[in-house]
């Protein structure tokens, strides 16, 4: 059986870890909860660690929370499609902007169903993804500013989704600096900047951070405590919230190297293979594949496996010159990536775990547990 496991007391303990920073810097933050794919009992074991603020790319996805958590301020992170709207309105309090055009549709909508949208206006700072471009800003912002049923919550950016890039001080300061000219030229309050998410962590922790940048969109981090800036793991953090498991169904000795000519020509990307020629040792096969995960987003927990492959339904394991305790019918145990998190948690074929369980958890949490996010918009908002 392949299982996905989520540990609760691992979860909460970077959630905590998370508040310190956002504590230490004066800001807010919401979680970003995509790669939960809608999972009912993590959402239910969020709420009781009191997470009121998440964020997900996924219209599903929010109404799954809206489901689970009665009472949450939703956030919105991809661009706002034009035949989403309606959607976007009643299940989103705040979503991320750079189209005009979308906006007033937004503005249109929220009239039409009586409420209150708010948006960020994200603003193009180098990782080319979305984002006004800065000499468009002004132009941009006065056509939006005054609309009825929309309220400009602030400005942000995505800083590292994309290409990878390490945000800079420049970059910061620049929205800082953005910000400032729109509250003097237009005489309007732009409470927030969001501009973090978990590349900006490491750089928060080393004092890089303007204080005025006072949001962040926080999700990797948390569920897997990754450091996107150093790797490994971000100091403070666990590593274990997510494990995986894949059901052994043959081990083997056998040459390490395949027989004859090989074309390159495979299904998938071959993964780096150090064995060679001649060389044998004990071979694995889990029932874990391409078709389930990102095969080479997954690292094996015992430091003698190593993956050597996988097709569409099984993957091989070298594990050593002895089998040692495995056996068939056993599972080996990996720790996943982002991407690999994210396919394993939209699979339909994989089982998922939350340890201990929710209502467990929850009634053994004390009520000072219980405050782990807190809502950005205040009540009068």
């Amino acid at each position: 059986m392949n299982r996905i496991t989520i540990d609760l007391d691992a979860l909460k303990h970077n959630l905590q870890a998370v508040n310190g920073m956002m504590d230490r810097h004066g800001a807010t933050w919401s979680l970003v909860v995509k790669m939960l794919c809608g999972h009912a009992d993590t959402l239910r074991a969020l709420q009781s660690l009191g997470v009121h603020s998440m964020a997900d790319s996924r219209l599903a996805n929010l109404r799954a929370v809206e489901r689970v958590v009665p009472d949450f301020e939703s956030w919105y992170l991809r661009l706002p499609h034009r035949s989403a709207i309606p959607d976007i309105v009643s299940l989103a309090d705040v979503s991320l902007n750079s189209e005009t055009e979308i906006i007033e549709a937004l503005d249109a909508e929220a009239r039409r169903q009586d409420r209150l949208h708010r948006i960020i206006v994200m603003i193009e700072l180098g990782d080319l993804r979305e984002g006004v471009l800065p000499g468009s800003l002004v132009k941009f912002y006065k056509r939006i500013f005054r609309l009825r049923n929309v309220n400009v919550l602030g400005i942000g950016a995505n800083l590292g989704c994309l290409s990878g890039a390490v945000p800079n001080i420049d970059q910061f300061m620049q929205l800082v600096l953005y910000k400032e000219l729109l509250e003097l030229k237009f005489d309007h309050r732009l409470p927030m900047i969001s501009a973090g998410s978990s590349i900006v962590l490491p750089l928060l922790e080393a004092g890089q951070v303007p204080a005025g940048i006072n949001h962040f969109r926080i999700g990797e981090a948390v569920f897997l405590g990754t450091d996107l800036v150093n790797g490994g793991t971000l100091p403070g953090m666990r590593d274990d919230v997510i494990t995986v498991e894949a059901e052994i169904v043959e081990i083997k000795e056998k040459g390490l190297m395949p027989l004859g000519d090989t074309t390159g020509l495979t299904p998938f990307e071959p993964l780096d293979n150090d064995s060679t020629p001649g060389q044998r040792g004990y071979r694995a096969i889990v029932t874990l594949g391409q078709l389930d995960t990102e095969v080479g987003g997954l690292t094996p927990l015992d430091r003698e496996h190593q993956i050597a492959g996988a097709s569409s339904d099984l993957t091989v394991v070298n594990v050593g010159s002895e089998p040692r305790d495995l056996r068939i019918g056993g599972s080996i145990r990996f720790r996943p990536n982002y991407g690999a998190t994210l396919r394993l948690m939209n699979n339909p074929y994989m089982e998922r775990v939350v340890v201990p369980s929710p209502d467990r958890f929850a009634a053994d949490l004390p009520d000072e547990d219980a405050q782990a996010i807190p809502r950005v918009l205040g009540p009068a908002d």
